[in-house]
Protein backbone atom coordinates (compact mmCIF):
# COMPACT_ATOMS: atom_id res chain seq x y z
CA UNK A 1 0.00 0.00 0.00
CA UNK A 2 1.54 3.39 -0.71
CA UNK A 3 -0.89 5.50 0.74
CA UNK A 4 -2.15 5.44 4.37
CA UNK A 5 -4.92 3.56 5.25
CA UNK A 6 -7.38 4.24 8.43
CA UNK A 7 -9.77 1.72 10.15
CA UNK A 8 -12.22 2.36 12.71
CA UNK A 9 -11.12 0.03 15.83
CA UNK A 10 -13.81 -3.10 15.80
CA UNK A 11 -16.32 -2.59 19.47
CA UNK A 12 -14.94 -4.65 21.00
CA UNK A 13 -11.32 -3.70 20.89
CA UNK A 14 -12.33 0.31 21.22
CA UNK A 15 -10.67 2.00 23.73
CA UNK A 16 -13.41 3.65 26.45
CA UNK A 17 -10.68 6.88 27.02
CA UNK A 18 -10.07 7.08 23.44
CA UNK A 19 -13.13 5.73 21.52
CA UNK A 20 -12.87 7.71 18.28
CA UNK A 21 -9.03 6.51 18.22
CA UNK A 22 -8.43 4.57 14.67
CA UNK A 23 -6.15 2.26 13.41
CA UNK A 24 -3.68 2.51 10.54
CA UNK A 25 -2.46 -0.56 8.80
CA UNK A 26 1.20 -1.10 8.12
CA UNK A 27 0.36 -3.97 5.27
CA UNK A 28 -2.68 -4.93 2.38
CA UNK A 29 -5.23 -6.51 3.79
CA UNK A 30 -7.45 -9.21 1.89
CA UNK A 31 -10.98 -7.94 1.04
CA UNK A 32 -9.49 -3.63 0.83
CA UNK A 33 -10.29 -1.98 -2.39
CA UNK A 34 -6.26 -1.66 -2.81
CA UNK A 35 -6.01 -5.53 -2.32
CA UNK A 36 -5.62 -6.57 -5.44
CA UNK A 37 -3.36 -3.77 -6.58
CA UNK A 38 -1.38 -4.39 -3.80
CA UNK A 39 -0.61 -7.97 -4.38
CA UNK A 40 -0.22 -7.43 -8.05
CA UNK A 41 2.59 -4.77 -7.70
CA UNK A 42 4.30 -7.28 -5.26
CA UNK A 43 3.77 -10.07 -7.90
CA UNK A 44 4.92 -8.47 -11.52
CA UNK A 45 8.03 -6.56 -9.07
CA UNK A 46 9.18 -10.53 -7.94
CA UNK A 47 9.05 -11.63 -11.65
CA UNK A 48 10.46 -8.80 -13.14
CA UNK A 49 13.46 -9.63 -10.29
CA UNK A 50 13.09 -13.00 -11.95
CA UNK A 51 14.15 -11.67 -15.18
CA UNK A 52 10.28 -11.73 -17.23
CA UNK A 53 9.14 -8.80 -19.38
CA UNK A 54 5.54 -7.73 -18.60
CA UNK A 55 4.52 -7.36 -22.16
CA UNK A 56 3.29 -4.04 -23.40
CA UNK A 57 -0.08 -5.55 -24.91
CA UNK A 58 -1.21 -6.97 -21.25
CA UNK A 59 -0.14 -6.05 -18.55
CA UNK A 60 -1.62 -9.72 -17.21
CA UNK A 61 0.98 -11.33 -19.57
CA UNK A 62 5.20 -11.64 -18.49
CA UNK A 63 7.51 -13.15 -21.04
CA UNK A 64 10.66 -14.89 -20.40
CA UNK A 65 13.29 -15.35 -22.58
CA UNK A 66 17.04 -16.53 -22.20
CA UNK A 67 18.79 -18.25 -25.42
CA UNK A 68 16.33 -20.98 -26.37
CA UNK A 69 14.88 -21.03 -22.76
CA UNK A 70 11.01 -18.90 -22.92
CA UNK A 71 8.24 -18.68 -20.27
CA UNK A 72 5.12 -17.37 -21.01
CA UNK A 73 2.70 -16.47 -17.56
CA UNK A 74 -0.28 -15.26 -17.90
CA UNK A 75 -2.12 -14.09 -14.44
CA UNK A 76 -5.96 -13.25 -14.65
CA UNK A 77 -6.98 -14.92 -11.12
CA UNK A 78 -5.01 -17.51 -11.30
CA UNK A 79 -1.41 -18.29 -13.16
CA UNK A 80 -0.47 -20.03 -16.84
CA UNK A 81 2.32 -20.99 -17.22
CA UNK A 82 4.03 -22.41 -20.15
CA UNK A 83 7.82 -22.75 -21.06
CA UNK A 84 9.82 -24.56 -23.44
CA UNK A 85 10.72 -27.70 -21.46
CA UNK A 86 9.79 -28.93 -18.13
CA UNK A 87 12.71 -28.36 -16.37
CA UNK A 88 12.20 -24.67 -16.96
CA UNK A 89 8.77 -25.00 -15.87
CA UNK A 90 9.33 -26.93 -12.74
CA UNK A 91 12.13 -24.59 -11.79
CA UNK A 92 9.55 -21.63 -12.20
CA UNK A 93 6.93 -23.09 -10.30
CA UNK A 94 9.58 -23.55 -7.26
CA UNK A 95 10.74 -20.04 -7.57
CA UNK A 96 7.06 -19.01 -7.33
CA UNK A 97 6.33 -21.22 -4.59
CA UNK A 98 9.28 -20.04 -2.34
CA UNK A 99 8.21 -17.12 -2.58
CA UNK A 100 4.29 -16.95 -2.14
CA UNK A 101 1.75 -19.79 -0.86
CA UNK A 102 0.53 -21.55 -3.81
CA UNK A 103 0.17 -24.99 -5.34
CA UNK A 104 0.55 -26.56 -8.85
CA UNK A 105 -2.64 -27.60 -10.07
CA UNK A 106 -1.11 -29.43 -12.94
CA UNK A 107 -2.16 -29.79 -16.26
CA UNK A 108 -4.56 -26.93 -17.28
CA UNK A 109 -8.15 -27.80 -17.93
CA UNK A 110 -10.42 -24.75 -17.36
CA UNK A 111 -9.48 -21.28 -17.70
CA UNK A 112 -11.53 -18.16 -17.69
CA UNK A 113 -14.58 -20.15 -18.02
CA UNK A 114 -13.18 -22.21 -21.33
CA UNK A 115 -12.01 -25.95 -21.59
CA UNK A 116 -8.72 -26.61 -22.33
CA UNK A 117 -7.83 -29.70 -24.30
CA UNK A 118 -4.58 -30.61 -25.38
CA UNK A 119 -3.83 -31.74 -29.00
CA UNK A 120 -0.84 -33.41 -29.83
CA UNK A 121 1.91 -30.21 -29.07
CA UNK A 122 -0.56 -27.50 -28.79
CA UNK A 123 -3.90 -26.71 -27.17
CA UNK A 124 -7.35 -25.90 -28.01
CA UNK A 125 -9.14 -23.63 -26.24
CA UNK A 126 -13.03 -24.37 -25.96
CA UNK A 127 -16.24 -22.28 -24.93
CA UNK A 128 -18.94 -24.37 -25.98
CA UNK A 129 -18.44 -25.97 -29.47
CA UNK A 130 -17.01 -22.89 -30.82
CA UNK A 131 -12.87 -22.99 -30.80
CA UNK A 132 -11.52 -20.09 -29.99
CA UNK A 133 -7.60 -20.18 -29.93
CA UNK A 134 -5.37 -23.00 -31.03
CA UNK A 135 -1.86 -22.87 -30.95
CA UNK A 136 0.91 -25.15 -31.55
CA UNK A 137 3.65 -25.91 -28.86
CA UNK A 138 6.34 -23.24 -28.29
CA UNK A 139 9.31 -23.48 -31.01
Amino acid sequence: MRSATRLWVPPKARDTVHPDYVCRLNRSLYGLKQAPRAWYNRFAAYLLSLGFVEAKSDTSLFVYRRGTDTIYLLYVDDIVLTASSSALLQQTIQALQQEFSMKDLGELHHFLGMHVRRCGPGLLLLSGSTCWISWSALA
